[in-house]
């Protein structure tokens, strides 16, 4: 009698069927599986490496999903059958993956809803060829070291004239078209430091115009000489020049025994008040300020050391002296073509219990602030002021330094550096051209023969 067939011993969970239709017993190779059986194996990978990144119990529970997902993806009946398991496999591990990271960002960014405002960081790498001037002044606009729309303009133009003078124009290229090539690096390094102001951008878009339009066949160190003279004239006529025509125009609506409201500090708002004292008005100045980086202390050592009479209070306290004040004067970062103010956060508020109680509303900006664009509000685009505010009690019962308030796991620290002032809310705007009603700001252009 001869011996009956041989079976095939199979595994408990079926037979492993190759693509050739071969059984095998051993664990497959890549080129073996099938689409699907690739593709879940590089999740559980994926899953697996963000779960040894993920501290605590989101760490066991990426691994008990990764451990789930392999002893569900064990190959059933034929390879069609690889299929379901490996999406829910793929489900699985995109929820471990998508929880791993959703906590790793919850600590980081605890209020997603700002996370478009521009954050204060630390200058990065250089990328490209950076000089030395704008690596340098970069950190200090990180660092919150050079603050005030006039200030960062004129230390932005005044590290590309450095730029320019050591610039040296390769073979077969003019300086006209390359220079500009050149400076794109430097401009991109001082933006990821900090936000670009209005009055940057608009400096730099003078800039590149007189690059474009130098003569070629001038001699290059007259061509550079040449453009950092009108670099020079830029900041002579557009603020230095425009801020003594405020200067005069706006002290003259100052009167003897008045009392002036100032908020946070202003550089040409400073100038107004230390001019209309040196002619011999008598006159107080209440100087209105706010955390975290409570610039009205820097103002109020300036006035007083002057022999100006000053009040110094916070914002919250505005409510109790505003009926005293007689006219309010203000600074700007930006004036856009409705008529509203960016400027410090704060000023909105001011500037509409100003209204409420029928007390003029004064803006000092000069015109190269001006910008074409309209804003409606101070959420859509913004910058955070740097964090590290003395949350302080009284009486204080620890030292200063434990005090520091800094961002933690469960904290968030907001603190926006603008808001929008409504023309609404304004009085006039007080401009190198005259003085000019919020509803006709658009008009600024016009007035300058439409350069910026």
């Amino acid at each position: 009698m001869s011996p009956g067939p041989s079976l095939p011993v199979q595994p408990p969970n079926g037979p492993h069927n190759n693509p050739s239709g071969e059984p095998s017993s051993g664990p497959k190779s890549q080129k073996s599986m099938t689409k699907a059986e690739r593709r879940e194996l590089q999740e559980r990978q994926r899953a697996a490496k963000a779960a040894k990144t993920t501290a605590g119990p989101n760490a066991s529970n990426a691994k008990q999903a990764n451990k789930a997902g392999q002893q569900t993806s064990a190959p059933k009946k034929g390879p069609d059958a690889a299929a379901p398991a490996a999406a829910k496999t793929l489900k699985d591990t995109k929820v471990a993956t998508a929880a791993a990271s959703d906590t790793v960002a919850g600590k980081a960014h605890g209020l997603r809803i700002f996370s478009h405002f521009g954050l204060p960081k630390p200058v990065s790498a250089a990328k490209g060829d950076i000089h030395p001037a704008v690596a340098r002044l970069a950190l200090q606009f990180s660092n919150f070291k050079i603050t005030g729309a006039n200030a960062r303009c004129i230390a932005t133009l005044t590290a590309f004239k450095t730029v320019i003078q050591d610039y040296a124009t390769p073979p077969n290229n003019t300086l006209s078209r390359h220079l500009m090539t050149h400076l794109s690096p430097q401009i991109s390094h001082l933006v990821a430091a900090r936000p670009m102001s209005v009055t940057m951008g608009n400096a730099i878009r003078q800039l590149k115009l007189e690059i474009s339009g130098s003569d070629i066949d001038l001699p290059e160190q007259d061509a550079k000489d040449a453009l950092c003279q009108k670099i020079d004239n830029y900041i002579r006529d557009r603020i230095i020049i425009a801020d003594q025509v405020i200067e005069e125009t706006a002290g003259n609506k100052i009167k003897d025994g008045d009392v002036i409201l100032t908020y946070a500090r202003s550089s040409v708002v400073e100038k107004v008040l230390l001019g209309a004292h040196s002619e011999g008005r008598q006159f107080s100045v209440v100087v209105v300020d706010s955390r975290p980086m409570l610039e009205g202390k820097r103002l109020l050592s300036v006035l007083s050391s002057a022999g100006i009479q000053c009040t110094y209070l916070l914002l919250p306290a505005l409510g109790s002296i505003i009926s005293e004040v007689s006219t309010v004067f203000v600074g700007a970062h930006s004036i856009h073509s409705n008529g509203a103010v960016y400027a410090r956060a704060g000023t909105a508020l001011v500037a509409m219990m100003a209204k409420q109680h029928s007390v003029p509303v004064v803006v000092c900006c000069e015109t190269y602030k001006f910008s074409e664009g309209v804003q409606l509000d101070s959420f859509t685009k913004n910058e955070l002021a740097p964090v590290g505010d003395l949350f302080s009690s009284f009486p204080l019962t620890k030292p200063r330094e434990a005090l520091t308030l800094h961002k933690g796991p469960n904290l968030e620290i907001l603190n926006p550096l603008y808001d929008l002032t409504p023309p609404t809310s304004i009085t006039a705007v007080v401009t190198e051209v005259g003085v000019i009603p919020p509803n006709s700001i658009s008009s600024i252009p016009l007035a300058l023969g439409r350069l910026l």
